[in-house]
């Protein structure tokens, strides 16, 4: 009776989990770069004295989905989607350092470049700090340069390069931010290849109605393990019955 019980508990836990990793994807949707968290459900042995006895319901954490999400034209200037392969190195507040697609960009009260969550975007050099200017400009590679105040129409200055990478995404772990890191907490080297759009910015990789079809999914199978558990009481009373008889 136990086995029936423990089974059914571990598939309606982690049916609830797969739901929340679902309903985390569909609520950013819209946020630009995003990248969809992927689960699936395995079979765990149960191991003790003897032979396994049972088997329980996991979710397992598969990663994110790398594919990259549409380029939309915003024509804003601070605005920057990576073309192809490739991520942007940002810095929380807190100091984290992770990779990241989102290009939102603007310039925080101190004067440095951020992106819509808020994270550092880093250069060569470390965090982007961006004097007053008249006009800033963002090359393909990645490259900043501003118009002072006071210059002329052709005077451009170079303050920094935006520090690009592409790590293979079976090197990448998503963490609790919503950044990617290397899973062998290293550094990604700088690849001179990545490449930017200036005035796009790259729309969330999630399939809403995929998604939507797997909160249906999810809640049935959720609803489905649950009734198990009536099964399993009335299988006991009838047990009982039979050993008072």
């Amino acid at each position: 009776m136990d086995n029936l019980i423990y089974t059914a508990m571990t598939g309606a836990k982690n049916t609830l989990i797969a739901q929340s990793s679902n309903a985390n994807n569909l609520a950013n949707a819209n946020t630009w770069g995003f990248k969809a968290d992927v689960d699936y459900f395995a079979s765990k042995p149960v191991y003790g004295p003897g032979h396994p006895s049972r088997a329980m319901a996991e979710d397992e954490r598969a990663g994110f989905n790398p594919d990259a999400g549409s380029l939309i034209q915003t024509g804003r200037t601070l605005d920057v989607g990576v073309g192809g392969e490739g991520y942007m190195v940002v810095q929380t507040a807190a100091g984290e350092t992770g990779y990241s697609r989102r290009g939102d960009l603007r310039i925080d009260p101190n004067g440095l470049l951020i992106n819509g969550e808020g994270h550092m975007i880093m250069g060569n050099g470390g965090p982007i700090a961006v004097p007053p200017n008249e006009a800033m400009v963002i090359g393909r590679d990645g490259t900043i340069s501003i118009r002072p105040l006071g210059g002329g129409a052709a005077e451009l200055v170079t303050l920094d390069r935006i520090l690009l990478v592409n790590p293979a995404p079976d090197q990448l772990t998503k963490g609790e931010h919503g950044l990617l890191h290397m899973k062998d907490g290293s550094q990604a080297e700088p690849d001179a290849f990545v490449q930017v759009v200036s005035g796009t910015l790259e729309s969330s990789n999630v399939n809403t109605v995929e998604a939507m079809v797997n909160m249906i999914e999810y809640a049935r199978g959720f609803e489905a393990q649950t009734k198990l558990f009536k099964v399993a009481e009335k299988l006991d009373e009838a047990s009982a019955r039979l050993m008072r008889a």
